[in-house]
This record gives C-alpha cells, structure tokens and sequence, in this order.
C-alpha cells in the first residue's frame, strides 16, 4: 500500500511574510505544503492564531507534519491543547521564552499575557516533536527552551550557536529541516 507524503504545515512566528525566512524557502520546495498567514507583531491575539492553525490544519487530508518557528511554536503548544487533528510530528524551530522580558522590537510580557500566550503549555504534546534549539538564541536560553523540550515531551536537537534561526541570525536556507522533516514522517 502507497502511502501518501505527508502535508508539511508552515507556522510562522511573530513577523510579517519574510521571503528570504527559511520556512519560506522550505514551503517554495515542498510538493505538499500549506501555511499559517503571518500575522505580524500588532494582532498578539493567540485564540486568534490557534483558530488560524485550526482552519489550515483541517483543510489538509491525509497525514500533516507541522514546522513551527519562534512564537508558531508557542502558538502549537496552546493549539495542541485544544486540537482533534491528528499530527504525525511537528519541527519546533527556536521557541522563545515569553515569560521573560524580550529584546527591543519584541511584545512585553504584559502584552503576552493580555493576548491570552501566557503561561506557555508545558505538559506533553500528543504527537512525536523535535526541538531545535540554539546556544545563542536572544529570545530564550539554551536551558529554558531544553526545559520546554522536556515538558513536551520532545527530542532536543542542539544547533550550536545558530542565533534565532532566522534571516537576522544569517539564516536564510536552513538545509537541515529536511532531514527533521524525513524523520518525523518515517515515524
């Protein structure tokens, strides 16, 4: 029996559409790809994103695989909570630590908190998921995002000093995800 390559779901973090962002690149080289629109760092409305990742996720048959990046991750994590949608396994780029204060250009904490992100989801998810996780990240510690890894129940994958994962860092092309990705579709 022929089984049908999984959907990859692309949900992007707090930024607006980024063409040179690796999760761009990685949706313009897939055969079967959808995404979450970005929306920005003004709507900091999470019920609102969930329902997005909800209406995506439902609209694809068959097996999906979720590549989340930064704040997409948190976003999964209250999404998983709630969700029916079976996962296969979701990518979990770079989560940020929004419970402490973020650099310049990021939203407070009290804005997090009013737009319902905090407390982030700390028990398990119910689906296979690997963390990606940087030395360098100026959104969270190399321990704080091997804490939330733990809670999830995901496997930590150290990349070193990779900065956030994100065009700012000097990542455009990330070759990596694919490998994560055939991982997590083998099962």
């Amino acid at each position: 029996m022929h089984m049908t390559a999984p959907t990859v779901l692309i949900v992007p973090g707090l930024r607006d559409a980024v063409a040179s962002h690796w999760q761009t690149l990685l949706a313009a080289r897939l055969p079967r790809v959808r995404a979450v629109p970005p929306m920005g760092r003004e709507d900091l409305d999470c019920t609102a994103r969930v329902e997005a990742i909800e209406r995506e996720a439902q609209a694809v048959d068959g097996p999906l695989i979720v590549v989340a990046h930064s704040g997409g991750v948190v976003m999964l994590a209250h999404w998983a909570q709630r969700t029916r949608r079976p996962v296969r396994g979701a990518l979990l780029a770079t989560p940020p630590d929004f419970e402490r204060p973020m650099p310049e250009g990021y939203p407070s904490v009290e804005a997090l908190r009013a737009g319902g992100w905090l407390p982030v989801p700390t028990g398990p998810l119910p689906f296979p998921s690997i963390v990606v996780a940087s030395r360098d990240d100026p959104l969270a510690s190399f321990e704080r995002v091997a804490q939330m890894a733990q809670g999830w129940g995901s496997r930590l994958v150290d990349l070193g000093a990779v900065g956030h994962l994100n065009p700012a860092s000097g990542y455009g092309e990330w070759p990596g995800a694919q490998a994560f990705l055939d991982e997590l579709a083998a099962g």
